[in-house]
């Protein structure tokens, strides 16, 4: 239907799927009693669905989920888990851009906390947010390699500091130096009273000051991240013994 020529102005005007689409719906027989507008209207909004599921899948890839198949639908909600399905649908549909009150996830290890938080930052980025998602030992070790380089150093902070939902799983499991705690210091500062952050950890805020390689800069670090907050404790269930004990059960299974 269309030749060479329509799918260069196509192109031009940026309207290649809906062309494409329309041409589709239009030579589709079971679409004949449906009007040229019906089907060019459909046509529109296919490719908008479709651009927003690309869109989607960009946001996912630049977060660089551990778990990218992580999903709020798939949460276990086995007691002693201080989880509910209608607290998670809130944070499922939540507009991180709009709301800068931190989130901090605390369990002991195994306890689920990096699928919840690869869960909510998947949500987030089906809700067009922006997302990152690091460990603070590699987050750390990035720092120390980008101050190799002053103007990709700067970059990496700007851009931890813009982005709509950060996450930093595995806080403080493992130590920081002096410099990589400033760096902390001023993309938390930055990000203050405008975005918020999402913290993984297995150990409570108070462990986090005395961790932290400098007091006075540990104080400012933890106060940012501990007094506008909301909290899921996640208690004591080891959710990576309760999988592996699935697995087992299961038929078919064998070692």
């Amino acid at each position: 239907m269309f030749t060479d020529l329509d799918q260069q102005k196509f192109r031009t005007l940026r309207i290649t799927h809906v062309a494409t689409r329309f041409e589709e719906l239009i030579t589709d027989e079971a679409n004949d009693e449906l009007t040229p507008e019906q089907l060019f209207l459909t046509a529109v909004d296919d490719a908008l669905d479709q651009r927003r599921a690309h869109r989607i899948d960009k946001l996912i890839r630049a977060a660089r989920f551990p778990i990218p198949q992580a999903s709020i639908a798939e949460i276990n909600y086995q007691e002693g888990r201080g989880l509910t399905p209608v607290r998670m649908r809130r944070y499922g549909a939540h507009q991180w851009d709009q709301d800068p009150t931190n989130l901090l996830i605390i369990s002991p290890t195994g306890g689920g906390k990096t699928y919840l938080a690869c869960a909510i930052g998947i949500a987030a980025c089906q809700n067009g947010h922006t997302v990152t998602y690091t460990r603070m030992d590699e987050l750390a070790r990035a720092l120390v390699i980008a101050r190799a380089d002053g103007i990709k150093h700067q970059k990496m902070l700007n851009d931890l500091s813009d982005v709509d939902l950060l996450i930093l799983d595995d806080f403080l499991t493992v130590g920081i130096d002096p410099e990589a705690a400033n760096d902390l210091f001023a993309v938390l500062a930055n990000r203050e009273h405008r975005l918020p952050t999402m913290i993984g950890s297995q150990s409570r805020p108070s462990y986090w000051v005395e961790a932290l390689p400098d007091r006075v800069a540990a104080d400012s670090i933890v106060n940012r991240l501990a007094n506008n907050a909301r909290e899921i404790s996640l208690g004591e269930v080891d959710m990576r013994r309760h999988r592996d004990d699935q697995a087992r059960a299961a038929t078919g299974y064998w070692e």
